[in-house]
């Protein structure tokens, strides 16, 4: 798809796709497990910032970044929304289209080709820290792209002092508030809100970081 924003980047292209098909690889084998211990996880603050800053009249055209099994998705849907997905895992976008009856489309996170200015809102939970640093910006600017003017880029992930490598056989980046504003501003984001979850709890408490972003 040629909607004008830059190409990944060709280098290091092997070293790229091997820490992502690590980390897919270990979504595949853990599939099962994965749902069965997250899909009665209350995310319930987040799906509320993500549809509380979008304008407009619902149904929103909604892309669930990183689905997983579904459960996010089979919410969105229950309210009306007109929600697709989008999983590098062939497990998990099986698993998610069973459960919610959406589209849900097998994209690699570095390899994206998303419809311009289709979504009205983003639901990224759990699903960004995973994008190696060196294509974060690309793939931040694939995700504004497919966003119509004014709509919502909701993010949650693990937090950390902008650490970055595998953790076992998964490939993570942990940043600060800091430096998340910084990579998603120069995207063309405007910020919204953010917090840390779990709330109600002391900071060091909290490894999730929340952010809710716009584009103009």
């Amino acid at each position: 798809m040629d909607d004008g924003t830059p190409p990944l980047p060709d280098a290091p292209d092997a070293r790229l796709a091997q820490l992502t098909a690590v980390t897919i690889g270990h979504y595949e084998r853990e599939a099962a497990s994965y749902r069965d211990a997250t899909w009665d996880h209350d995310v319930s603050q987040n799906r509320a910032a993500l549809l509380s800053a979008m304008e407009g009249e619902p149904p929103f055209n909604i892309l669930d970044f990183g689905c997983g099994p579904g459960r996010d998705l089979a919410f969105f849907h229950a309210l009306g929304h007109r929600v697709t997905g989008l999983d590098g895992s062939r497990a998990f976008v099986e698993m998610a289209r069973a459960n919610s009856g959406c589209e849900v489309l097998h994209q690699d996170f570095i390899a994206l080709d998303l419809p311009t200015a289709c979504f009205d809102g983003i639901f990224a939970n759990a699903s960004l820290f995973h994008v190696p640093r060196v294509v974060l910006p690309e793939v931040l600017a694939r995700l504004h792209a497919c966003l119509r003017p004014q709509g919502v880029l909701f993010c949650s992930n693990p937090r950390g002092d902008n650490q970055e490598g595998l953790n076992g056989d998964r490939y993570g980046a942990f940043y600060n508030l800091t430096s998340w504003r910084e990579f998603v501003t120069a995207a063309g984001f405007v910020e919204v809100d953010h917090y840390y979850r779990p709330p109600g709890l002391p900071r060091h408490q909290q490894p999730w970081l929340a952010t809710v972003w716009r584009r103009p």
